[in-house]
């Protein structure tokens, strides 16, 4: 059973309710409702309230395609290429999201749409609560199930709410009338609620569902698990945090193992559609559209955010979205070389690369022995069209050379770190002396192409490519523009639940079931090497600003001695990389924001002409303009805004 069904009458029914005590005089303002149908008269019966708590699940498509303030501005990620920081370019502008800068600021409007999506759903949950004791015909053993799948969704975006900006209001009713009136309440309490409320959905909720993509007890216990992770921490004293979260976080990491529901894949790579390199070798999948079914059918995946039933579902219909699916794969990275390249189209697809891997995602891993590069990244470009370069025009190494290619030829290529081109003769044509008719980059000219330049001297390249595509959520054969895959987003996947007992275990927790914290970090590492598990796989010592070749690396296996916060956050970005949005949310509960993003993002680390502005006060968001001017007294601004 699809669980999308009715969200569009659910939306015509939060419509009416807005409007039921509406009336006049005039009768050309009376309202006339043929249907008689209300919010109370609609969800007092189990077919309404069923359409009410399954209204619930489409939102979180909105919520987890806002990557903003989730992805960017992280060690991983950055809103746009750092090329012009390396160039010398006078006082580069990148996004607020990267920079820190005075842009980062309450007017801001993905701090405002986030804030919105979070409290619409919030609010949706909450009228499910509120309907459920009414709704006449729904069994009280599907009742309660049904109220512990909205307090889990509630408890979600209350979560990413807490971590966003702090003490938040916290409404656990549904908001039936206007008032200007907010009050905050502290985020130690507003932790307390959501623990509290999950612990009862691990109580209430089944194993499993009939229906694709509602939560369970596990979805549950993975949340809980994450929530006392987080509130261990226990940011600036602020969340009512122990030790002993450690260990509870712990406990119930172990329970989802042991449970054996949630078994990680042999191969890290069957997890993400089949495609090729080449996309013109698409055709040649046989069945594209039951790799994809079949990656929606992970054991490994604990809950996900539904796509593959996308005709039911046309985003919001309260917000007007378009988007009838996961637009994860056009998001992410930048697109193929423009030699010999079709406009864009369903091959390539659209690239937009709205969250651009930094030079230290690449340098993350070891090309050779993980396995995760290669699924992760495509390093090789290829011409979809016949078409032709001159290098006539290039500055400064002009030469009277004109290159053809046909469909299927390399146009260009990212040389992994530890195999880089160390001769002229390597790299392309467009670089005197060299002997490939396609671009040739080391790791030190991602971004940044084969010349240098400063702010007074420019250069051109004809043939050059900037950076590696990352290709991780890929779904060939489906239709052009952003948001057309039916690859269901993995929120939650077991592999991570290793790497959360490993945190918890350095933070002191007690209790492990499989051993010390390398144990349980090696489980994720070893399943990444595939045929090479066991072994070490390195990578540069230096991820911030390589050299080549590079002389000193360092291994990422665990052991017992070397594990530390900094080894497994490392190990999560290889592992998780552009997954579940939370990165940011990693670097907040682990305090290490500003350490890991001045250090591995170019723009954090650049700041505003040249001064690093990242800041303690960017651990929290600006309160949105929106609910400052409507609220009265106006709602207290968090400090530094």
């Amino acid at each position: 059973m699809n669980i999308f069904k009715n969200a569009k009458l659910v939306s015509i029914c939060i419509i009416l309710f807005c409007m039921i005590e509406i009336s006049c005089n005039k009768s050309y303002l009376d309202e006339y409702n043929p249907g008689n149908r209300t919010t109370t008269t609609y969800y007092n019966n189990a077919a309404g309230f069923e359409a009410l708590t399954t209204s619930c699940y489409p939102l979180m498509r909105d919520i987890t395609q806002q990557r903003f303030l989730t992805i960017n501005g992280t060690d991983m990620f950055c809103n746009a290429g750092w090329s012009a920081i390396y160039y010398g370019l006078a006082n580069p502008l990148g996004s607020q999201y990267d920079q820190y800068d005075t842009r980062l600021n309450a007017s801001a409007g993905e701090i405002q749409t986030l804030w919105d999506y979070l409290y619409r759903e919030i609010n949706r949950c909450n009228s499910v609560m509120y309907y459920a004791p009414g709704a006449v015909g729904e069994a009280d053993s599907l009742k309660t199930i049904r109220k512990g799948e909205a307090t889990f969704l509630r408890s979600l975006c209350l979560f990413w709410a807490v971590q966003q900006w702090g003490d938040i209001p916290m409404p656990l009713t549904p908001s039936q009338e206007g008032t200007l009136s907010v009050t905050k309440t502290p985020a130690k309490d507003v932790y307390a609620q959501i623990i509290g409320d999950l612990t009862n959905c691990v109580n209430v909720l089944p194993a499993a569902q009939n229906d694709v993509g509602r939560v369970t007890k596990g979805a549950a216990k993975f949340l809980l698990a994450r929530v006392y992770l987080t509130r261990g921490w226990n940011f600036n004293n602020s969340l009512g945090g122990s030790a002993a979260d450690f260990t509870s976080a712990l406990a119930l990491c172990d329970q989802i193992i042991a449970s054996g529901l949630y078994p990680m894949e042999a191969n890290w790579n069957s997890l993400w559609p089949a495609h090729n390199k080449n996309p013109n070798l698409d055709v040649n999948i046989s069945n594209p559209a039951g790799s994809v079914a079949t990656c929606n059918v992970s054991k490994e995946v604990i809950w996900a955010i539904q796509y593959a039933n996308s005709a039911d579902y046309q985003g919001d219909p309260s917000n007007g979205t378009t988007l009838i699916g996961n637009n994860m794969r056009s998001q992410f990275g930048s697109g193929p070389s423009g030699v010999a390249q079709q406009a864009r189209t369903s091959t390539y697809n659209r690239w937009n690369g709205i969250n651009q891997p930094t030079i230290a995602a690449y340098l993350m891993f070891d090309p050779t022995l993980d396995t995760r590069y290669e699924g992760t990244f495509t390093s090789v470009t290829y011409a979809t069209t016949a078409g032709s370069v001159s290098l006539a025009s290039n500055n400064p190494n002009p030469q009277n050379i004109t290159l053809t290619y046909k469909v299927s030829d390399t146009t260009a290529i990212c040389l992994p770190w530890n195999n880089p081109a160390t001769t002229t003769a390597q790299f392309g044509k467009d670089i005197p002396g060299g002997t490939k008719n396609y671009s040739v980059a080391n790791v030190n000219q991602y971004g940044v192409g084969l010349g240098y330049i400063n702010g007074t001297t420019g250069i051109v390249n004809s043939l050059n490519w900037s950076t590696p595509m990352m290709w991780k959520f890929f779904q060939p054969g489906v239709t052009y523009g952003d948001g057309y895959s039916t690859f269901n987003d993995p929120l939650f996947r077991s592999a991570e639940v290793y790497l959360m007992a490993a945190e918890a275990i350095v933070q002191g927790a007690t209790g492990a079931q499989l051993g010390t914290a390398d144990i349980y970090y090696n489980k994720v590492l070893d399943r990444a090497l595939g045929a090479n598990s066991g072994k070490s796989p390195v990578r540069p010592t230096n991820i911030a600003a390589p050299a080549v070749p590079v002389t000193s690396t360092v291994s990422y296996r665990a052991t017992a001695a070397n594990i530390t916060i900094d080894l497994i956050m490392d190990e999560r970005a290889r592992e998780l990389l552009g997954e579940g949005d939370q990165r940011w949310y990693d670097l907040k509960r682990t305090a290490t924001l500003i350490s890991r993003g001045s250090k591995y993002n170019a723009w954090t680390g650049f700041g505003l002409n040249g001064t690093p502005l990242i800041a303690a006060k960017h651990y929290l968001r600006p309160i949105p303009i929106g609910m400052l001017n409507n609220t009265s007294p106006t709602i207290d601004q968090n400090p530094g805004y």
